[in-house]
């Protein structure tokens, strides 16, 4: 049986700077947890493409969707048509001019709330991925399979992946709303100092 080693103090010095380093993780972490929760918006929408909303001056992206940017082209039967437009007037008309409620914690990198919201009990961002106006991003891969299996909306014709039209236009370019993004964003919002 080996008997210890005592530390020398150098490596005493050491173990006390790193306790006293995970301490302040554990305190800045404890006195910013309220920059994390949950937040409850409501009121008459703006509605700014498929996928985005205002309600007052908070913008918000619905949480797990992607829909096609406001001047994207689709093509179906052979034909463009301006399916970012049409991804617009299918969220507008699942609001029918109702109050919008939202739900959410997380900021994407543009300082928009990631949230889910309803109107009148309808849930926006799964109903506007079972349309076929938006794709699964995150979440809502069952109603992306059935949306596709339906031909319903963007699956009735071709169309390049918001995500990828962006990319490739210059456009606005996020992670997706999974749980490693979800992580990266309670991190970010842990640690900003504004």
């Amino acid at each position: 049986m080996r008997s210890a080693v005592p530390r020398g103090p150098f490596r005493k010095f050491l173990d006390y700077c790193l306790a006293a380093a995970i301490l302040a993780l554990l305190a800045l972490v404890a006195a910013r947890l309220d920059r994390v929760e949950t937040m409850q918006v409501g009121g008459k929408p703006v509605i700014n493409d498929g996928d985005s909303i205002t309600l007052g001056v908070e913008r918000i992206r619905l949480r797990g969707i992607d829909a096609p940017e406001y001047h994207q082209m689709c093509q179906k039967q052979g034909a463009d048509y301006a399916c970012g437009r049409r991804s617009r007037e299918a969220l507008a008309s699942l609001v029918a001019g109702r109050p919008v409620s939202c739900s959410g914690w997380e900021r994407d990198r543009y300082g928009r709330l990631l949230a889910v919201c309803t109107a009148a009990g309808v849930d926006l961002n799964r109903s506007q991925v079972e349309r076929g106006w938006a794709v699964a991003y995150g979440d809502y891969e069952d109603a992306e399979t059935l949306a596709r299996r339906n031909s319903a909306g963007l699956w009735a014709g071709s169309f390049e992946r918001p995500k990828d039209w962006r990319r490739i236009h210059g456009g606005m370019a996020e992670s997706v709303h999974d749980l490693g993004g979800a992580v990266l964003n309670w991190l970010r919002e842990i640690l900003r100092f504004s």
